[in-house]
């Protein structure tokens, strides 16, 4: 069974779509990690699945549980953008109250734990408003988990807290997943904190999923390998599969061989120049997890870094002592 799974989902308002034909699939006990830039449509994918957001057109379904048009499952638990808190109310008032609306079972015994859960137990008694802002998105999650669901949808629950908090949340989502079993869909920014925790990726952009990964395949695709360029693409992926048996190539559709298994830059170099085959192009390509999400997800164009000078890097790469270094999402030049 899987905890989510959307078909054909759609919403538009006037004439623009806000998501587009959304099919989605996050399996029972996974930490499903939502990424995409402001705007792309993560949000209103959450607020449709909450049961906030009336779909256009598309299926929902939660838990196994096919989902009528602008209801949802009193399995699922959700903190979307700012928490639904009243500020004149304690803490533990305004747990108190989603856990009667709910019907939970003795409310005052399940209100103090989830408050422990999220750190604020010893705040309880103090006004919201007198919270801070982490302390209102700790307060939020710990509505989030009244009734003890089985599915949380958190967007950005990272906002406002301080490195500490934002570890302990961290931990606390992970543990949920782990000792209970909660299934978390989680959208945010900090790709850092996704990188630590999450299980499975999906990417959306422009209202459109563009890609499933699960944590492993990103993993190998933000591993560094060599790339190498040559006058005779075919000719040199040839000559570099004979000289080096155990490693893994590729040729990528710009022609770029793609190699992986502890090639140096100056052996495939050597194993070309014998084979008089010309090399124009030889570096090794660090990618991090932050790069990727970028490509997949698409360039903000008004804060997009002026791309570096092709015909600079060939001379460099061509030069027989030139050597360029970069960080991790660059490479190092030979």
């Amino acid at each position: 069974m899987d905890a989510i799974r959307t078909v054909g989902l759609t919403k538009r308002y006037g004439g623009k779509s806000a998501v587009e034909s959304l099919d989605l699939t996050v399996k029972c006990g996974e930490i499903y990690g939502f990424v995409g830039r402001n705007g792309a449509g993560k949000s209103t994918v959450m607020k449709m699945l909450a049961g906030l957001v009336l779909p256009t057109s598309g299926e929902i379904e939660l838990l196994g549980e096919r989902q009528a048009p602008g209801c949802t499952s009193r399995r699922l638990g959700s903190l979307i953008e700012n928490p639904g808190i009243h500020p004149g109310l304690s803490g533990f008032d305004n747990v108190m109250v989603r856990a009667l609306s709910l019907g939970v079972p003795d409310a005052k015994a399940a209100s103090r734990e989830v408050l422990d859960i999220v750190g604020l137990s010893g705040v309880a008694k103090k006004r919201a408003k007198t919270y801070s802002l982490g302390m209102k998105q700790r307060l939020g999650l710990a509505l989030a988990l009244v009734g003890s669901p089985d599915l949380l949808l958190l967007d950005e629950p990272f906002n406002g807290l301080d490195p500490q908090a934002v570890r302990e949340v961290r931990t606390t989502i992970m543990q949920l997943a782990r000792v209970r079993s909660i299934t978390v869909f989680i959208s945010s920014h900090v790709l850092d904190q996704l990188e630590r925790m999450v299980t499975c990726y999906g990417v959306i952009r422009d209202g459109r999923l563009v890609r499933e990964m699960t944590a492993a395949q990103v993993e190998a695709e933000c591993a560094d390998y060599l790339s190498v360029r040559a006058t005779e693409p075919r000719l040199a992926l040839a000559r570099l599969q004979d000289a080096f048996p155990t490693a893994r190539f590729s040729l990528m559709p710009d022609d770029a061989i793609r190699v992986e298994g502890g090639v140096a830059a100056t052996e495939a170099g050597a194993a070309l120049a014998q084979a008089g085959i010309a090399v124009t192009e030889l570096f090794v390509h660090e990618r991090d997890i932050e790069e990727l999400f970028v490509e997949l997800m698409g360039a903000d164009p008004s804060t997009a870094a002026p791309a570096p000078d092709a015909a600079a890097w060939s001379q460099a790469a061509g030069a027989p002592d030139a050597r360029g270094v970069g960080g991790k999402g660059g490479g190092r030049r030979a």
